[in-house]
């Protein structure tokens, strides 16, 4: 293991609750998507900037955190600042139709997966379980893609798909995150 990967691997580790609390708001934004799938397009928009920025913010803390013990910290940086963008452009115009949503949640469902892949491939040899990392990654860009590829698609239909990346995408952090913690327990009884 290098100096760099283990210096990400220690920030992801060390704030595993941060990974959780994401999936876990990742989870709920899905769910409730799911529960009331008749909510007005503005509301939509209003909880997607919500859930974007609360991502984005979180994934800037744990970029933070961890920028003395990487090089490296500044890709979590930017997909956490694409985070707090989108959801920040998303409050200052809530009237957008719904095609130009739909390019804003598939442009940060790209960005925000290919950051991850990238993530996943420098910790490969770091820790266990970044394959979750790379599969959320991935669900990340063939969500945005479909997105781009398909605009004109139902309101309703684009709030199931939506809610789905969110809960699967949650779900995979949620795993990531226990096995993040459980590294960090195996790290401090190797070291009693």
């Amino acid at each position: 293991m290098n100096g760099i990967e283990r210096r990400l691997a220690a920030i992801l580790t060390r704030g595993w609750w941060r990974l959780l609390v994401r999936g876990l708001v990742a989870i709920a934004f899905g769910v409730f998507t799911w529960l009331r799938p008749g909510l007005s397009l503005a509301a939509l928009v209003l909880v997607f900037g919500i859930y974007c920025t609360a991502d984005g913010v979180l994934g800037i803390w744990t970029a933070i955190a961890g920028r003395n013990d990487n090089d490296y910290w500044w890709v979590l940086l930017l997909a956490g600042i694409v985070g707090v963008g989108v959801g920040a452009v998303t409050f200052a115009a809530p009237g957008l139709t719904a095609v130009a949503l739909l390019v804003y949640i598939a442009v940060w469902a790209l960005v925000k997966g290919v950051l991850e892949i990238a993530t996943a491939i420098r910790l490969r040899k770091e820790i266990q379980g970044e394959w979750l990392l790379v599969v959320g990654g991935a669900a990340s860009v063939a969500f945005g893609a479909l997105l781009l590829a398909r605009p004109g698609a139902g309101v309703l239909a684009v709030l199931w798909l939506i809610a789905a990346y969110a809960v699967v995408f949650g779900v995979l952090l949620v795993l990531l995150a226990f096995r993040a913690r459980r590294f960090v327990k195996e790290v401090a009884a190797l070291g009693s």
